[in-house]
Order: structure tokens, then C-alpha cells, then sequence
């Protein structure tokens, strides 16, 4: 398995994008890394529990919930499917739930904080597409690595050693 370690990643690959430090680890892996998979909605989780149900393949989903802090995006339900769907991680740019439980899964989970509200479920949002936060465009199909000391989007796979 490759290690990640984000400051090293940055010193060998200067051209990575840095997201602002806003986020922080809240699941059951410290680092974690993988293909983009996007979803953008707005305190309505309804792609997101859409794409959790698909087969992750190893990829990070990176959610742009407008950074909303008034509920969250994703719980232990999700992010236990997410788990078992082979996903890597999920980046929330907004508020996720159940931290006693996210912590102890097989996911990497990075988000602005937590909120034990549920969010709307009225099948709105969009998938696939480019998502800005965090001083950052994020694209479907780069690559994103995070660990404790912060999230980096590269345009392709980065050759670590293992």
C-alpha cells in the first residue's frame, strides 16, 4: 500500500493544488487517496447517497455542499455503504454525523465539521462536474490525496513510492 504523506508529496511534486486548511479527519483512515468522483448539492444528500450505492473502484468522492454548517451530508449509513462499495474516501465540504461510528470504518472521510442534523431529500444536485472550495477547481478524474496535514489535487496519478 502507498503511503501518504501530503508535506513529502508536496516537496516532490511542487505543481499539486493545496485545498485551504479548513478540513479536517473524521473517519476511520488518517490518508487516503484516489481518482475524483464529484457531487454538488446544497443541504440535500440525495446524489450523494445515489453515488455511495455505486461501486467506488478505489476513487475519492468530493462532495461541494455549499460549506453549509446547518446539517449534515453524510452519517454512518452512507458512509458505511461507501465503505463497502470500495470507495477510498469522501471530502464534504460541509457536515457530516455519527463521528463515533465514521471513525471506525474502513473509509478515509475529511469535512468542515460535524452536525447531528439530516439533511432535505428532494433528488436535487448534480454529478460529474467541476466543484470549487477551498481555493481549489477540483475536476473529475484528477487525483486527490489527504492526510492530517491537508487535502492535494494533482492532475493525474502522482508516482509515490510504496
Amino acid at each position: 500500500m502507498t503511503t501518504i504523506v501530503t508535506p513529502d508529496i508536496c516537496d516532490d511534486f511542487p505543481d499539486v493544488q493545496v485545498l485551504d486548511p479548513l478540513f479536517s479527519n473524521v473517519g476511520g483512515h488518517d490518508a487516503f487517496f484516489g481518482p475524483i468522483r464529484t457531487v454538488k448539492c446544497f443541504e440535500d444528500n440525495s446524489m450523494v447517497k445515489q453515488a455511495v450505492a455505486e461501486p467506488g473502484e478505489g476513487a475519492v468522492l468530493v462532495v461541494d455542499a455549499g460549506g453549509s454548517m446547518r446539517c449534515a451530508m453524510l452519517g454512518d449509513m452512507l458512509a458505511d455503504q461507501a465503505a463497502s462499495n470500495g470507495w477510498a474516501g469522501v471530502v464534504m465540504y460541509g457536515c457530516v454525523r455519527d463521528i463515533d461510528i465514521l471513525v471506525t470504518l474502513d473509509l478515509g472521510i475529511q469535512a468542515l465539521g460535524i452536525h447531528p442534523r439530516k439533511s432535505d431529500k428532494n433528488g436535487e444536485g448534480q454529478r460529474d462536474i467541476n466543484v470549487t472550495f477551498g481555493g481549489v477547481t477540483i475536476k473529475p478524474g484528477q487525483w486527490l490525496y489527504a492526510d492530517n496535514n491537508g487535502i492535494l489535487i494533482a492532475n493525474e496519478r502522482l508516482a509515490l513510492d510504496d
